[in-house]
């Protein structure tokens, strides 16, 4: 039987090897996609972004969250959760498909219509496949997870470039989310052995709403803010400046959301073991808390510090226009895993009411932000998110913080460290760009390189507590890959 420090450290494994796989494949692809595609596609594309994925929240419905957070699920909860999702995935696609023209006069883009109607397939496949991903999730496998998110990321990155060569245009991008959902889905129920029985309980599906009923409302709030930024740009900008956004937004993606999915989605089921225990919750917590902003600000800040070098070496000059919004986005993407982990926080507690509460707060207090950046710039608009980020962070880590007795002058005490270590590596890397007179490619191998060098003695010569932790972590997972190597051997 695996301990509590085993299960979290193969779980944090392979959901970094799932997610940086996933987004590694997606971010290659895109690269090269980037290439032979236009910024207006990539815009028409982020146009229906937030009705995917607001439709995605509703299909979810917070069961997932209390699927996972329930000790004892039975086959009867699984199957009535499946059902249901199933039910709501074809109403939302059928929603979608009448409402595209009115989403294409929206926008003033007739292309829009066909693209909306082919999109809402995924949403019918997303129903049939969250019941798997939460079984797996709840057994903390994340290893199998990986193995099938990393074939469907390749598997329809082929798809997509194939199709961009041969002047496909837009419809590489659709083909590419389409067939990444349907792969996903078609290796989760080939290799998972669940299957459901032809129940449906409404007790068990009252008691499971319950407590997701709020996480719902919570994440159609938290997914609307998120996404809303498509929208405006795409209403109030041109299409080509949605296309820039939504590659910058890529990038930041890559390392920020990434971090943030391996972290939430390991996180949660393993603190919800603890959930009784405050005293183990509040240690676990906290070293998740200091472990995790290392890396992020490390990430984070490294890519704002190499963002001209970065874009216009991989994607091209075309996309130059990106790299400030790139720059600013940085610093919005370095707050989520730590949103995720104190919002976390509420969910293993059962304070799903409290989780919604401040959301509503929070974006509330995002409006005025809003409106300002519309009239002001896409600049303003993204330096409002900066904003709102911090007020968002001392809100969630406020209320989290007083449930398990670590607030948030501890939180920030103990992530400082970590913070101006990156934040003087990303000044040094900046100023080093500045100086060093070659070609950019080289200029983004050198700084790159001096960043990782400059991690590395500054942790070693003051004896960062996070960077040894992690040192610690990363010896000890090759020594026992290692050790199986020899086996087999």
């Amino acid at each position: 039987m695996l301990s509590l420090k085993q299960k979290t450290v193969s779980g944090l494994s392979w959901s970094f090897i799932d997610q940086m796989g996933n987004l590694g494949i997606s971010f290659i692809v895109g690269i090269v996609l980037a290439r032979l595609l236009s910024p207006r596609e990539f815009g028409l594309i982020g146009m229906i972004t937030v009705f995917i994925a607001l439709s995605e929240s509703f299909i979810n419905s917070g069961f997932s969250d209390a699927l996972i957070r329930k000790k004892n699920c039975t086959n009867t909860d699984y199957s009535t959760v499946f059902y249901f999702n199933l039910v709501v995935g074809v109403l939302f696609a059928a929603i979608l498909y009448v409402s595209a023209p009115a989403i294409a006069v929206f926008f003033n883009e007739n292309e829009l219509i066909p693209i909306v109607r082919v999109m809402g397939i995924i949403l019918i496949i997303d129903s049939l496949t969250i019941i798997q991903r939460t079984i797996l999730t709840k057994r903390i496998d994340f290893k199998l997870q990986a193995r099938i998110s990393i074939i469907a990321s390749f598997g329809s990155g082929v798809i997509a470039i194939v199709m961009a060569f041969n002047n496909y245009g837009v419809w590489s991008l659709v083909a590419q989310r389409i067939s990444r959902q349907a792969l996903n889905s078609f290796f989760l129920w080939l290799w998972n052995n669940w299957r459901p029985k032809f129940i449906f309980s409404w007790k068990s599906f009252k008691e499971l709403f319950g407590f997701g009923n709020k996480l719902l409302i919570s994440g159609l709030i938290s997914t609307l803010y998120q996404n809303i930024y498509f929208l405006i740009i795409g209403k109030f900008f041109s299409t080509e400046t949605l296309g820039y956004y939504t590659k910058a937004n890529d990038f930041k993606r890559v390392p920020s959301e990434g971090l943030n999915g391996i972290i939430s989605r390991v996180s949660y089921p393993v603190l919800s073991t603890l959930q009784d225990d405050k005293s183990r919750l509040k240690q676990n917590f906290k070293r998740l808390i200091r472990s995790t902003v290392f890396i992020t600000f490390i990430l984070m800040l490294g890519m704002a510090a190499v963002a001209e070098p970065m874009i216009i070496t991989l994607i091209g000059e075309k996309w130059r226009q990106s790299i400030v919004f790139l720059q600013l986005l940085c610093f919005v993407g370095m707050m989520y895993p730590l949103h995720a982990l104190n919002l976390n926080m509420l969910k293993v507690l059962g304070r799903s009411d409290l989780f919604l509460k401040l959301e509503i707060i929070k974006k509330v207090l995002a409006i005025p932000v809003i409106i300002i950046g519309i009239y002001l710039g896409i600049e303003a608009l993204i330096i409002g998110m900066i904003i709102n980020s911090q007020i968002s962070y001392f809100i969630n880590s406020y209320w989290s913080g007083k449930l398990i007795d670590y607030h948030t002058k501890d939180q920030i005490k103990d992530i400082t460290p970590a913070f101006l270590l990156s934040l003087s590596m990303s000044i040094a890397v900046f100023l080093l760009g500045l100086i060093i007179p070659f070609r950019l490619i080289w200029n983004l191998i050198i700084q790159i390189c001096f960043g990782a060098i400059y991690i590395f003695i500054i942790g070693e010569l003051f004896k960062v507590k996070d960077y040894l932790y992690i040192k610690l972590i990363v010896v000890e997972q090759l020594q026992t890959i290692k050790s199986k190597l020899n086996k087999r051997k």
